[in-house]
């Protein structure tokens, strides 16, 4: 079993629960904001409008192509004209709130807590995210995670993001080790495993949904507590 110097961990949607966590910040939100009375009819269908706007703008963030100011506020602006209302100034307001009240939920993926003191014991620790800086590291100390990573590692200030080799590069150089030296945890493919793979840097697919993929992971899990058989 190859010995690795530092481990990488995705947070989002691996270590911490970001549907069911972000569920319950979107239901806080629409009671808070009263949007039923606004003509949102259903929670369900202010969810669903949230989430296709928010994964388009997303991967235009990603890409490089919108900024994170943008983001914020224009995926609630385009969910609000979903149902004909018109309010700039609700939209950022909702926003900034979301960006609040989302890194206070701690939900997490079971046998989180029990895995990362196992490997917190043997290994460096550390996270790789595309999160905003900001609410990572809030998420991170809400779920008593802090004390488990050296370094937290954000595509703000890496200034690149996954699966962009500068970010991965910028981690190397951050932890001191060459690729060989490292391995990759995360959910998506694209994102955390071909992106740590284009590096020479082993990877870890957390696949809990049995999702059916041709990708090349050095090994697959769909519980966190495999990894204690792996590392």
């Amino acid at each position: 079993m190859k010995h690795y110097k530092h481990i990488f961990f995705d947070l989002d949607r691996t270590i911490w629960d970001f549907e069911k966590n972000a569920r319950e910040a979107y239901r806080d939100i629409y009671e808070k904001y009263e949007l039923k009375k606004l003509g949102i009819g259903s929670f369900e269908a202010f969810t669903e409008s949230y989430l296709k706007h928010n994964d388009t703008l997303w991967s235009l963030y990603r890409e490089g192509k919108i900024e994170k100011s943008y983001l914020m506020s224009r995926r609630f602006e385009l969910t609000l004209l979903d149902f004909g209302i018109d309010n700039p100034e609700l939209a950022h307001k909702i926003g900034m709130d979301y960006i609040t009240i989302s890194p206070q939920k701690t939900i997490l993926f079971p046998n989180a807590h029990e895995t990362l003191t196992y490997l917190h014991g043997k290994y460096p620790l550390h996270i790789i995210t595309n999160g905003f800086e900001e609410v990572q590291h809030n998420k991170l100390k809400n779920s008593k995670l802090e004390k488990y990573f050296v370094h937290v590692i954000t595509s703000e200030a890496a200034g690149c993001k996954k699966p962009d080799p500068c970010i991965f590069n910028f981690a190397l150089k951050t932890v001191g080790a060459s690729p060989d030296e490292c391995v990759m945890i995360g959910d998506d493919l694209e994102v955390d495993i071909l992106g740590a793979h284009a590096l020479g840097i082993d990877t870890v697919f957390f696949n809990p949904k049995h999702i059916a993929h041709n990708g090349e992971a050095t090994h697959e899990i769909i519980d966190l507590t495999e990894l204690t058989k792996i590392l």
